[in-house]
């Protein structure tokens, strides 16, 4: 029986199928040297199952100096940025939403071209300002910056999701007495639920892994957050202690994990504007 030439689609088919087990395989790779080094007394770069597993790793790094303390400056500056970030982008970017003018289109082109900024070209004033006004090394001040650096693109986001939410809702709540702030936080915000979720998530993901602003503006080490906390984990030479390392980051991650959970089992559902228009 001749033996069956594949098609051309077929081909391509497999071919792509190859190069997304290559991509998963990539990012599943590291994850499981996470998984198994953080059980691992004697774990180094390779990805091997340990020989006995155990929990010392996790034993040393559950301290308050190299765990608890900066998780908690990791959670009030990130938090405090993130809460900061989605109100000043909900504010923002209702009337960009709800009025037409020239200057709209402009403007989100010009926010749009300031989220490509690295943050490292505005580091060195950003440090000389702080410097100036006496809000280095403080905690409050860094978390403006971080909520400042994040704006630009939760603006987009936010203004994006909140062209969904129909405007005759609004006039109906205007026709009741309510003022646009009553319209905007009881009306708009709760039928974009799932816009504000993604806009929350995003921000605090990308704050909570932001290592060199708080490394540039935080001078003391019980003020250091946990993305920058990290650095103890590193020896001279590149030597590192890779089993507490893999522990640390696994503890690292869980806030960010938990936070996703939560808000997506909450809001999951997309947007909730069916039978509201009605009538």
């Amino acid at each position: 029986m001749p033996l069956r030439v594949p098609t051309r689609r077929t081909r391509r088919r497999l071919a792509a199928d190859a190069a997304l087990l290559a991509v998963a395989a990539a990012f599943a790779l590291p994850l499981l040297w996470l998984l198994l080094a953080s059980v691992d007394a004697d774990a180094d770069l390779r990805v091997r199952a340990p020989d006995a597993a155990t929990l010392d790793n996790f034993d040393a790094v559950l301290t308050d100096e190299i765990t608890f303390t900066p998780m908690l400056n990791s959670v009030l500056l990130c938090g405090g940025a993130t809460l900061l970030t989605v109100a000043c982008a909900a504010l923002a970017a209702y009337p960009l939403s709800r009025y037409r003018s020239r200057l709209n289109r402009p403007y989100l082109l010009t926010i749009l071209f300031t989220t490509c900024l690295p943050i490292t070209a505005v580091m060195v004033p950003v440090y000389g300002l702080f410097v100036q006004v006496d809000l280095i090394d403080t905690t409050h001040g860094t978390s403006l910056f971080l909520a400042a650096s994040q704006l630009p693109f939760a603006i987009w986001l936010m203004k994006n999701f909140m062209d969904g939410v129909p405007r005759v809702l609004e006039e109906a709540a205007w026709t009741d007495g309510a003022s646009m702030t009553q319209s905007l936080v009881r009306v708009v915000l709760p039928l974009m639920g799932p816009g504000v979720a993604v806009v929350t998530i995003y921000t605090f993901i990308m704050l909570w892994g932001n290592f060199f602003v708080p490394f540039m503006l935080l001078l003391s080490p019980e003020q250091l957050p946990a993305s920058v906390s990290v650095f103890t984990f590193f020896g001279n030479y590149g030597s590192a202690v890779y089993g507490q390392l893999a522990a640390f980051s696994i503890l690292y991650s869980a806030p960010v994990l938990v936070l996703y959970i939560a808000i997506s089992r909450r809001l999951g559902g997309g947007f909730a504007l069916g039978g509201a228009v009605k009538g």
